[in-house]
């Protein structure tokens, strides 16, 4: 056992040092970290911070991260020394294990009567560095067993889910509250894009959802509405999924794959979800690059895919993680779950954005002509199945060049739809 001083005092002031992404964070652990102002050139890499850590503001601290969350923007736009690594979620099993930290840290539940700890709600990519740093008698696993984090199951023997103490170098007991993602009410535009996502959901298909209002009220119209015998297979478990089987609609039973539970690499929502998650063998938590590898979702019977965009050009392109030079979030799995789609006839990936967004007072389309000069494509038009705004579906798939331009200016807001048909027929 140690405290999280005592944990921090265990990397050098030159040092590496590799943490999960969001949920799997160990934060009693980072914020001693900030405590002390040694640094020479500590190296961090992450995903998806869910505090402000002070570590990432000190002198001779750079932090590279796969996922640039509101904390990462922050701390880029304040000065601090942030930078983004391009990857999709599940290649950064690979990326952890070429850049091979040498102190990697996780958060964890409390150590059970067997001394196991779950790696609660975080699998993701960092499952085989963990204990590949704490076989290694030259690295240093940190874990923080925390007692209000959940226990939760993987599928033995190829996942488990679980660390033993004595696999574990540091131990950092904490009873710190966990990162909560609250429920945020839907607006107006959310809850019309959920209405046409919802038509593409039928009885017994498996669901994917994302992060966000839009796939929340998906889940709330089907969690309140007719159907369900669904299943689960999603790079996040969300709120709205446990609201989903708490209304009896998740079953589970005609997957094709992993039947019999909802499968998920990491969980992020309220209070309520965490306890309704702990020691509740209905989710099954995986690394990423099970969860995520095409031919696995695509193995999944029915699969329906619900995901965002920040911005969709006339050819169908997704720009879903940058503006321009500007990155605003991560690549995670957007292409792999939008992929998936057409390798049967009954899956879906549906892509859903609002058709216009208000920065200061200025209203600016998200269905455009082209993509801004700089911007990275998330996901490339050949993969794009439908596309969502509060005005509609376009179904993309099968259509030629001019035809999609067509049905994507149908879906763009009023005012900027005679531009876009100029720019379709000019195709």
């Amino acid at each position: 056992m140690a405290t999280a001083a005592e944990a921090a005092a265990v990397l050098r002031p030159r040092d590496a040092l590799g943490i999960p992404l969001g949920p799997g964070q160990p934060t009693t652990f980072l914020h001693a970290l900030g405590d002390r102002d040694d640094w020479e050139d500590l190296v961090v890499h992450g995903a998806l911070l869910v505090d402000l850590f002070a570590v990432f503001t000190r002198t001779g601290v750079r932090y590279r991260t796969g996922f640039m969350g509101p904390a990462e923007r922050f701390l880029r736009d304040s000065g601090a020394a942030v930078e983004f690594v391009p990857a999709d979620f599940r290649r950064f099993a690979r990326v952890a294990e070429r850049v091979r930290p040498r102190v990697v840290a996780t958060a964890a539940s409390a150590v059970d009567a067997d001394g196991f700890v779950s790696l609660s709600l975080h699998a993701g990519a960092t499952v085989d560095e963990l204990r590949r740093a704490g076989a290694d008698p030259d690295r240093v696993l940190v874990v923080e067993a925390n007692a209000r984090l959940p226990r939760t199951h993987g599928l033995a023997p190829r996942a488990p889910h679980r660390l033993h103490v004595d696999e574990i170098d540091v131990l950092v007991p904490t009873d710190a509250a966990p990162f909560v993602l609250p429920d945020v009410p839907v607006t107006e535009v959310e809850a019309a894009i959920a209405g046409h996502a919802r038509a593409f959901v039928h009885d017994g298909c498996t669901l994917q959802t994302g992060i966000g209002g839009i796939p929340s009220m998906v889940a709330t119209l089907l969690a309140d509405g007719p159907g369900g015998d669904y299943g689960v297979h999603s790079e996040m478990f969300t709120t709205g999924l446990m609201h989903l089987h708490r209304a009896g609609k998740v079953t589970n039973r005609r997957k094709g794959i992993h039947e019999g539970y909802s499968v998920t690499t990491f969980a992020a929502g309220t209070e309520e979800l965490y306890g309704w998650l702990d020691d509740n063998p209905e989710v099954r938590f995986l690394p990423v690059d099970q969860v995520n590898e095409p031919a696995i979702v695509a193995a999944n019977s029915a699969m329906v895919t619900i995901n965002g965009a920040i911005l969709v050009d006339l050819t169908g392109q997704v720009a879903a993680d940058a503006i321009g030079p500007v990155q605003y979030s991560g690549i995670g799995g957007h292409e792999d779950f939008v992929a998936m789609s057409g390798f049967q006839l009954e899956d879906r990936a549906l892509v859903c954005l609002p058709s216009s967004v208000d920065l200061t007072g200025t209203r600016r389309p998200r269905i455009v002509a082209e993509l801004p000069p700089g911007t990275a494509v998330t996901t490339p038009r050949h993969h794009v199945d439908v596309v969502i705004t509060e005005h509609g579906a376009a179904e993309l798939a099968g259509l030629t060049v001019r035809e999609r331009a067509f049905a994507l200016a149908d879906l763009a807001h009023p005012d900027n739809r005679d531009a876009l048909r100029e720019a379709a027929d000019r195709r």
